[in-house]
């Protein structure tokens, strides 16, 4: 029986282990036995970022939401450390209420595993046909208003796919910056676990929204619901 069910954990963690890999363009070799890095990293000087942060606060960001018709949320790992999602249900209602068109993308390895994300949203109450993968709807940003980044950094870094030098090149991102706005909600300019800044947050269409996440989120709950009263 023992070895019965060492083989099923054993199975598991492999599976998960593959799934993360394939998720950020590393192989397991690399994984197990190297530092961080994907097999389309480049061998020359990282790109350098220029520009400046623009801050915002949270007037400004129940504005913004206020003013969009498409809205794309991108939750991290911030949101579930803070245990946010049920203040960000609750908004979310209240904006598709009031006709806006609010989605979720989530990425493959968001949070501490595959799914974490998922599982959080579904929880608070968050309809799971407006949950989507990031192969889903990455197109979409084009076409979108506002992308609302709450407590992700790596898997939002355009580095991945512009820097071909950088250690996440090659890695799958959502493509954030691509929408008409974004903010991004973090506790401060840190970098993520590869410790790679990110030149989204100085992107002129960028605004950072710095504080707690979960006092963030209850925040922008409570305005958004005074300002469709």
């Amino acid at each position: 029986m023992l070895v019965i069910v060492g083989s099923l954990v054993g199975s598991s963690g492999a599976i998960l282990t593959y799934i993360m890999c394939k998720a950020m363009n590393r192989s397991m070799a690399n994984v197990i036995f190297g530092g961080y890095g994907t097999s389309s990293t480049g061998t020359g000087e990282a790109m350098k970022i220029t520009g400046e942060v623009t801050p915002i606060q949270t007037e400004g960001v129940v504005d913004k939401l206020s003013s969009a018709n498409s809205i794309i949320i991108v939750p991290g790992y911030g949101l579930a450390v803070a245990k946010a999602q049920y203040a960000i249900a609750e908004m979310v209602k209240t904006l598709c209420d009031n006709g806006k068109q609010v989605r979720f993308g989530i990425h493959p390895v968001a949070g501490r595993m595959p799914g974490q994300l998922n599982v959080l949203l579904a929880e608070a109450g968050v309809p799971y046909d407006i949950v989507e993968e990031m192969e889903e709807m990455n197109d979409d940003f084009n076409d979108t208003d506002l992308a609302l980044v709450i407590g992700a950094n790596d898997t939002i870094n355009s580095a991945a796919e512009d820097d071909p030098n950088s250690i996440i090149a090659g890695m799958p991102v959502l493509r954030v910056w691509k929408a008409k706005d974004c903010i991004v909600m973090k506790r401060g300019m840190g970098s993520g676990y590869a410790d790679v800044q990110n030149p989204v947050f100085f992107n002129p269409n960028t605004s950072m929204y710095f504080g707690d996440a979960k006092k963030s989120c209850d925040d922008l709950n409570v305005m958004i619901k005074e300002r469709f009263d």
